[in-house]
């Protein structure tokens, strides 16, 4: 049976962040530094907060996070805007009247879990594709996009477009994620 209140699970509410997720962009971040002062970021897949209250505090009072999730998630910060609404109804045109474009695009969104592998991935990869799709619109040359995505039969060919759009591209398994999920980290640099 798993430990659903773990080591990084304590850490967080004791750190003051929602959720565990946070140690999963902190570690990629302490790793490979792409999150700086004076940024915009987008935050897709925002609640309950934990990314965006981390990186709130990374980019600065001169930076600007907009964070959007379909479940209401409360400002964490004053150089926040919150978008609430499902990323399949919002286009890019949405996020360009709140910035025309963005240094990081981070993307933390997963489906609602079926236990069927298979379904959840063929999600995750839906979940995930949109997320490219936005950045491909809104980033700036020499970017950077952060994405959650569930390893399965299409993770190789989502891996391949990556490649084909970033000069860069890491896959990524943070310590913190639990050892039995199927979760990894894209992270992709543009040129």
């Amino acid at each position: 049976m798993r430990k659903t209140q773990d080591y990084y699970f304590k850490k967080a509410k004791e750190e003051g962040f929602p959720a565990r997720s946070v140690y999963k962009l902190k570690e990629a971040q302490e790793k490979y530094g792409f999150l700086r002062p004076g940024q915009t970021v987008l935050d897709l897949g925002a609640y309950p907060g934990s990314w965006t209250k981390y990186v709130a505090r990374l980019v600065g009072p001169k930076g600007l996070v907009v964070a959007v999730d379909l479940q209401r998630l409360e400002c964490v910060a004053d150089n926040v805007s919150v978008l609430q609404g499902d990323v399949y109804d919002l286009e890019p045109s949405d996020l360009m009247k709140i910035s025309l474009v963005f240094d990081v695009v981070l993307s933390d969104m997963a489906p609602k879990t079926t236990g069927r592998r298979d379904v959840d991935h063929f999600r995750s990869i839906g979940l995930a594709g949109r997320a490219l799709s936005f950045t491909q619109e809104i980033l700036r040359p020499g970017g950077t996009f952060f994405c959650k995505v569930f390893q399965g039969e299409d993770f190789p060919a989502f891996l391949a477009r990556c490649r084909s759009i970033f000069k860069s591209v890491r896959v990524i398994k943070p310590r913190s994620s639990r050892p039995e999920s199927v979760e990894v980290f894209m992270l992709c640099g543009m040129a």
